[in-house]
């Protein structure tokens, strides 16, 4: 049984605001031995349910947060960017489940940190016309390659999201949202035990099913004009009002590529202090 974990930060055990994420700083290291925790207490659970190879993939920002020396010695860490399928990079290699840790809410919508993608400049995704978190799309690349979603994290928001694009699917809310830069937390020894007993009961899903390739569409809107058009600049993606863009694509995965270009392009176009 070989499982994946799509581990991102905004979602860990503890996080409530930018620093805590932010390379470089204080609280960032801080927040890379409770997000390491959380990665590791998921690690024991998919063991202690029937898995035998764990690759952990490195999700967020730069890619290399976790903290190897600490990595549960079981696992495996794919860490770094420039990955073509990014978040959910090994989910095409013959993967009997995938995790969702440390995951968060869609962009233009309440929950810690949310946000699809770029920090600040997305204010909202749309997948088939259906608003879209980072879950939402990773879940649907998983589905094209018949790989279930065992498990979800993140705080009660996201686990809300996730009951909608995977119903079957464990959660974990490890804090309950007050604002998007405030939560009530709760203590890593306490979320490690939960997040554990649910990895260990996600594997009774585990198993790659029959996955098909179909076409998809997806809609992105920013807060400025001039981000659209940069973006618009794309072949085969149009600019459908002054600040948001569209386009469809043959596969989830050509899908998932094409959002990783708009959203780099829309990112360089950035402006200092006005965006």
């Amino acid at each position: 049984m070989r499982i994946m974990i799509s581990a991102d930060m905004e979602g860990a055990t503890g996080v409530t605001w930018t620093a805590d994420v932010e390379p470089g700083t204080e609280q960032w290291q801080r927040f890379r031995k409770m997000f390491t925790g959380d990665v590791n207490a998921c690690v024991e659970g998919l063991f202690a349910g029937g898995a035998t190879d764990v690759l952990v993939n490195e999700a967020h920002s730069a890619q290399r947060n976790l903290l190897l020396e600490e990595l549960d010695t079981r696992a495996r860490m794919l860490t770094g960017r420039h990955k073509p399928l990014s978040m959910m990079q090994g989910v095409d290699s013959g993967m009997d489940g995938v995790v969702f840790l440390g995951y968060h809410a869609a962009a233009g919508l309440d929950g810690v940190l949310s946000h699809t993608y770029l920090p600040n400049q997305i204010t909202g995704v749309w997948l088939d016309g259906v608003r879209a978190s980072e879950g939402r799309l990773n879940s649907a690349l998983a589905a094209e390659h018949g790989v279930p979603v065992l498990l979800v994290t993140g705080d009660d928001l996201t686990c809300a999201d996730a009951a909608e694009y995977a119903p079957d699917a464990n959660a974990v809310a490890v804090k309950e949202c007050v604002s998007r830069y405030a939560a009530i937390c709760t203590p890593p020894a306490v979320t490690a035990a939960m997040i554990t007993e649910a990895a260990h009961l996600g594997m009774a899903r585990a198993g790659c099913f029959a996955g098909s390739a179909t076409g998809h569409r997806i809609e992105v809107e920013f807060d400025a004009a001039h981000l659209a058009a940069a973006a618009a600049v794309v072949p085969t993606v149009d600019q459908l009002q002054v600040r948001r863009v569209g386009f469809d694509a043959p596969s989830m995965t050509e899908a998932m590529k094409a959002f990783k270009v708009v959203t780099a392009i829309a990112s360089g176009a950035v402006e200092g202090s006005y965006g």
